[in-house]
């Protein structure tokens, strides 16, 4: 037995060569991302099979793009796109008839981010903006073909967010003190708002997903644990506040990921023209959709048909008869077909990433491991292909958020380290999304307490299992997944042979601190009820006590950190502090600073690099290739 061929890291993480396909309004076009000058843009090409090969409609070499959609009138496409990873995004239109004219950018205003509420109707968008005060978003309509921009509400200082229905009608969401959610509708006519309900923050430990208007404006789909444990689909009265059941799966949550990754497909399936609910995804060990539509199901029933994956990226016509669908898959990820629910023809329109043998890679595994105090941890496994699972080093990778989860599907850096020969666990610790009220708050209290100690019963289920090498066990994660690594090392220097902290926290005070403005008015429901306040002073004490930067003499792990300079969730304060009182001692920390990169690598060169230096800090520290 042996190891497949050693896959370069340019292998693996590579541009796909198409990804994130969606069907026109009219059913005769798909726009999708694929390279142009070493960076994703968004191509258009007809689906017929006579139609003209595909057309690259953005130009932007600088930074890929990674969010377009279809607008109702055949002429436009709209994108996002921010600078450097600063997360100030700006909405852009692109002329899909003359193939001359100029990208625009139709919320030119320097650093300010817009967002759009709704699908572009009849010819416009809401939008969420932050010009006028970068700690308050504003509404305004967007014309997206004359690019005016009319204010249609401006906040009281109190709003967080806007919804909107179909039609134009706007609700705002706000916190108070208590972590509640208060629900208004907003009054053109007056410019205030009228409160409908206050929805009790116990019942939505860290928010409430998914939240849509549904289209005549007269109600809204949420997300609801009220009086469960289990994340079910309601329907909210907006005129009396009366909360209906819709939809619930007997085990599972409704899907939280697309709450943190927009990668992720939104939880509700809508009806394209008319934005009637068709479908629910839910989420265990694998994905589940519960149909609630007739025709939808029988659409649903022929789409599972085309692959053993899960239904990822969905779209369809406004007849809903044609659907492009692309499928999450541990080994084969994106592949993207076409259906046509009139003749029952399909067929497949590509694969991301070609050039990748989906019997090379290694299967991702679930597996439930017990944790000390009797919560079931449902985690994924990854062995190495070609060789025997015994005595392996191990990479326990943890996920962001932490309000978050790891699920079945293609993790590049995943793949990447069991083609280096690692056995790789993901450990979905207690906080983490999906698996209940009571398995999300039951981390209120507990960083580098009982979330930790998931992660270590985690890694010492793998030792007994006899997959782990004890002496060559690595931790790495993001963001969160870089606190738990430093966490890690500073609480349990002894566990781990090697650390990887990518854009991770290390003085949790300072995070709360230096988030960007527009984000601390959520923190009262997450941050501030798991971790605290900094600014009460006994809160602030423990937080510290629980911060890596108040432990680096207990660090003794070889550590490497990387940070993107225009970080503004984890700013890269955080991994200055950590790195400079690291080597004021002489301690072994490796440091790279990508300068053109924000929370998290998007740009080819800079993911290369970064994985260049993680394959080679490993093998020094766990042995095997780099």
């Amino acid at each position: 037995m042996a190891l497949p061929d050693l896959i370069p890291v340019e292998g693996i993480f590579r541009p796909p060569t198409r990804a994130a396909a969606t069907i026109s309004p009219d059913g005769t076009k798909i726009a999708f991302l694929a390279p142009w000058k070493d960076r994703l843009n968004v191509w258009v090409q007809g689906l017929e099979p006579d139609a003209d090969g595909a057309r690259c409609v953005t130009a932007d070499s600088n930074r890929s793009v990674m969010h377009f959609e279809w607008t109702d009138d055949p002429r436009w496409l709209i994108y996002l796109q921010d600078t450097n990873g600063d997360e100030n995004w700006h909405i852009h239109r692109v002329d899909l008839d003359d193939p001359d004219a100029p990208v625009v950018d139709l919320t030119p205003f320097p650093g300010a981010m817009a967002l759009p509420v709704r699908e572009v109707k009849n010819g416009t968008t809401t939008v969420m903006l932050n010009d006028r005060d970068v700690t308050l978003l504003d509404v305004h309509e967007l014309d997206v073909a004359t690019g005016v921009l009319t204010l249609r509400a401006v906040n009281p200082g109190n709003v967080n967010g806007w919804l909107s229905s179909e039609r134009g009608d706007l609700f705002a969401t706000a916190l108070n003190s208590d972590g509640d959610l208060e629900l208004s509708r907003w009054d053109d006519a007056s410019g205030t708002l009228h409160p409908i309900v206050v929805l009790d923050g116990g019942d939505y430990p860290v928010g409430i997903h998914p939240l849509v208007v549904t289209p005549d404006g007269t109600e809204v789909w949420m997300g609801s644990s009220r009086g469960t444990d289990r994340t079910r689909i309601v329907r909210v009265d907006l005129s009396t506040g009366e909360e209906t059941e819709v939809d619930a799966h007997p085990e599972l949550d409704v899907d939280p990921r697309a709450v943190v990754s927009p990668i992720f497909p939104a939880p509700l399936i809508q009806d394209r023209r008319t934005g009637a609910l068709l479908g629910v995804r839910y989420l265990g060990e694998r994905q589940v959709i519960r149909a609630l539509d007739p025709e939808f199901a029988d659409v649903l029933a022929n789409l599972e048909k085309l692959s053993d994956g899960d239904l990822g990226r969905l779209s369809s016509d406004e007849s809903g008869r044609r659907w492009v669908v692309g499928f999450n898959h541990d080994r084969d990820p994106g592949a993207t077909y076409l259906y046509d629910h009139d003749t029952g023809e399909s067929r497949l329109l590509f694969r991301p990433l070609p050039h990748l043998d989906p019997e090379t890679l290694a299967p991702m595994q679930p597996v439930t491991i017990p944790s000390r105090d009797g919560w079931d941890l449902h985690s994924y496994l990854t062995l190495p292909v070609g060789v025997e699972p015994r005595n392996l080093p191990l990479v326990l990778v943890v996920h962001g958020g932490p309000w978050y989860r790891d699920s079945w599907s293609f993790d590049a850096g995943v793949q990447l380290l069991a083609n280096r020969g690692c056995a790789v666990l993901q450990v979905n610790f207690r906080g983490s999304l999906g698996y209940g009220k009571g398995f999300l708050t039951a981390a209120i209290g507990e960083f580098a307490g009982k979330m930790h100690d998931d992660l270590v019963d985690g890694v010492n289920w793998a030792v007994e299992q006899g997959y782990a090498d004890p002496d060559r066990v690595a931790i790495f994660g993001g963001s969160y997944g870089g606190y738990a690594a430093l966490v890690g090392v500073t609480f349990t220097p002894d566990l781990f042979a090697a650390a990887v902290d990518y854009v991770g926290i290390s003085d949790l005070a300072n995070f709360m601190r230096t988030l960007p403005p527009i984000a601390r008015p959520h923190l009262v429901n997450n941050w501030h009820r798991y971790v605290g306040d900094p600014d009460d002073p006994n809160q602030l004490a423990d937080m510290m006590a629980r911060s890596p930067i108040t432990r680096v003499d207990e660090i003794r792990t070889p550590l490497l950190v990387i940070q993107g300079a225009n970080d503004v969730r984890v700013v890269q304060a955080e991994s200055d502090n950590l790195v400079t009182a690291l080597r004021a001692r002489g301690a072994d920390v490796d440091y790279l600073v990508q300068a053109d990169e924000g929370h998290g690598a998007v740009n080819s060169e800079n993911v290369f690099q970064m994985w260049h230096a993680v394959t080679g800090f490993l093998a020094r520290h766990l042995g095997g290739r780099a």
